[in-house]
């Protein structure tokens, strides 16, 4: 299943809620498909009985159903084609539990997880560390061969499909990075390897954006990455859940294209870590919760670094994971320092 959170306008102005593709073009409304359902089976208030069993909001529907969160959505399209089949696509108040996106104008694409509880991004791709200490004149330390090591960076500044990635006014040197993101669904501490199939809700793309000549400064003193990074991550423009992989650790083709030129491909099996290590490692006593997101760290070649070649203002990127899609930004241009 493809998991959205989507904006549209409304009376009351742009409102984020929870999307469900039935295909590539049919946009299940997961809120209002369960206040028709209750609607139907003749509950008082089908309205409030819906925002608290299956919020707009992904991030309090991943609180709220831990334990079951794919088998609801599951749940939810299997109903949906039933009133598909009875003909009732509208909840009594005349709202549509779906809609097709030739139909609407106004819809667009946001960062799919509407809130982060914490962000960690791992260094797990050696291809891509290699390069980054070759650069230094260093070699790979040990210890990465020990443990995979991440950081922790800003929850807040996450944008979508389409956004215009800012461009802070401390920096003149601005880089992608290609990256395959997972989402918790669910609540542990000191989780192992072996059952994590109990806690990824999905996987997407992420964009872990850098501030280079930042990020430079900030390492050279052993600290950081912070305003290196933390203005702004891009992800999108879908979550795959995990049954869409059988519950198993996915090995997807990666590229990255500027202004339609490909500059990065690469394996996401290629990690020198599996996701059971890095979920086992950052949660020894320490609690993951649903709504955590994680990234795996840049694929060999996934970044301007690794090149030599430079993104500039306007620049059309276009990352791209197999079974999950294309995530798409234009490079902003430099903000006026205030």
């Amino acid at each position: 299943m493809k998991v959205v959170t989507y904006k549209r306008s409304s009376f009351m102005g742009v409102q984020k809620r929870l999307g469900l593709f039935l295909d590539e073009k049919t946009v299940i409304d997961v809120n209002l498909l369960w206040q028709a359902d209750f609607e139907h089976q003749g509950f008082y208030s089908p309205e409030n009985r819906a925002a608290m069993f299956a919020p707009k909001s992904l991030a309090q529907f991943l609180r709220v159903h831990q334990d079951a969160a794919i088998p609801m959505l599951q749940d939810t399209i299997e109903r949906y084609k039933k009133f598909m089949q009875a003909g009732t696509l509208k909840t009594l108040n005349g709202a549509d539990i779906a809609f097709h996106l030739h139909d609407v104008k106004d819809v667009k694409f946001d960062a799919p997880l509407d809130e982060i509880a914490m962000y960690r991004d791992f260094y797990a791709h050696e291809k891509h560390v290699k390069k980054g200490f070759e650069k230094r004149k260093e070699e790979v330390p040990p210890a990465w061969y020990e443990i995979p090591a991440y950081y922790k960076g800003g929850n807040t500044g996450f944008i979508g499909q389409d956004d215009i990635i800012p461009w802070p006014f401390y920096s003149q040197q601005l880089d992608y990075e290609l990256e395959l993101g997972v989402v918790i669904g669910r609540d542990g501490k000191n989780v192992k390897a072996k059952d994590i199939k109990k806690h990824i809700f999905g996987f997407t793309i992420l964009n872990d954006v850098s501030a280079r000549d930042i990020q430079r400064k900030e390492m050279s003193i052993r600290l950081g990455p912070a305003k290196g990074k933390d203005w702004c991550s891009i992800m999108g423009p879908v979550i795959v859940t995990y049954d869409e992989f059988n519950y198993e650790e996915p090995n997807l083709l990666m590229t990255a294209s500027v202004n339609g030129e490909e500059w990065s491909r690469g394996q996401s099996g290629d990690s020198h870590y599996s996701w059971g290590e890095m979920i086992e490692h950052m949660g020894m006593e320490e609690w993951i919760r649903a709504t955590d997101f994680i990234g795996s760290g840049t694929v060999g070649t996934g970044c301007g670094l690794e090149l030599d070649k430079w993104i500039k203002p306007g620049d059309k990127l276009e990352l791209s994971i197999e079974k999950i899609g294309t995530l798409k930004n234009i490079v902003g241009t430099p903000n006026p320092k205030p």
